[in-house]
């Protein structure tokens, strides 16, 4: 073998492969924001649901040599994932939501100062156009979250529920006509927000939850509960969204997080 073949083998063998390359740029060029609560007994939830149980059958500290918790918890809890199916007698399980909408460009709509001084707000269509007035038109296929900076209740329930004396929750949610113009005419892929439900307070209150049902009927997913979405930009990010793959799932904790320049 005469050296310059001897080179030429050596530089064959060390190259980086592209997606090893492309990884460690991201991981220089980016920051990653976790966008999930932690889940736990106690937390937050939909008051019809029970509470988690949370057993240790295994434990090093009484012996054993490993730890083991069983978790009893319904699939709508923490941040969360509602598929289609939640909701839609027939339609998309968790285990049929393709990995290809697991990653996605972010869009976030921030009405956190409108919340902070209203907390029954929602997004109007003039948000989304302030939005593509600044950053061009929503991408189609996007993620779009709702920040209203109810994530800074959790994990008290009292807060997160906002109740007055008649019981009513007072709590941000979406509006039809933003829903409708993402879904129908942005074509996003899936949206998220930081409260408990899809409905303002005062509609979940009310029993209607015709918001939530208009989302999975579309036969889109939704991502409930998401936390620092103060901690991203309103555009520029990118979104992966993670979580078991029961089959015929209904529902699950997932594990969010967000890809986006530092700064």
């Amino acid at each position: 073998m005469t050296p310059n073949t001897a080179s030429t083998v050596s530089a064959t063998v060390t190259a980086e492969p592209p997606l090893w390359a492309l990884h460690r740029e991201l991981m220089g060029r980016t920051v990653r924001t976790d966008l999930t609560h932690a889940f736990h007994p106690g937390q937050p939830h939909f008051p019809a649901f029970p509470d988690e149980q949370r057993e240790t059958p295994f434990d090093m500290a009484r012996g054993d040599g490993f730890t083991v918790h069983r978790h009893t918890i319904v699939g709508q809890w923490g941040t969360h994932v509602d598929p289609p199916v939640h909701f839609v007698a027939g339609a998309r399980t968790l285990d049929e939501i393709p990995v290809d909408e697991m990653i996605l460009p972010l869009v976030v709509l921030d009405i956190a100062e409108r919340v902070a001084v209203d907390p029954d707000a929602a997004p109007a269509l003039e948000d989304v156009a302030a939005w593509e007035d600044r950053n061009g038109r929503i991408p189609s296929g996007a993620f779009v979250a709702l920040r209203t900076g109810w994530s800074r209740r959790w994990p008290d329930p009292a807060a997160m529920a906002n109740r007055d004396e008649a019981g009513v929750s007072h709590c941000p949610g979406w509006s039809a006509e933003v829903l409708r113009y993402l879904f129908e005419e942005a074509g996003v892929t899936a949206i998220g927000h930081e409260q408990t439900d899809t409905d303002p307070g005062s509609a979940t209150s009310a029993g209607d939850f015709g918001l939530e049902d208009y989302v999975l009927r579309r036969d889109r997913w939704q991502i409930e509960l998401m936390a620092n979405l103060d901690k991203v930009p309103e555009a520029g990010a990118l979104i992966v969204a993670t979580w078991p793959k029961p089959q015929g799932g209904s529902g699950f904790p997932a594990r969010v997080f967000a890809l986006h320049p530092g700064g």
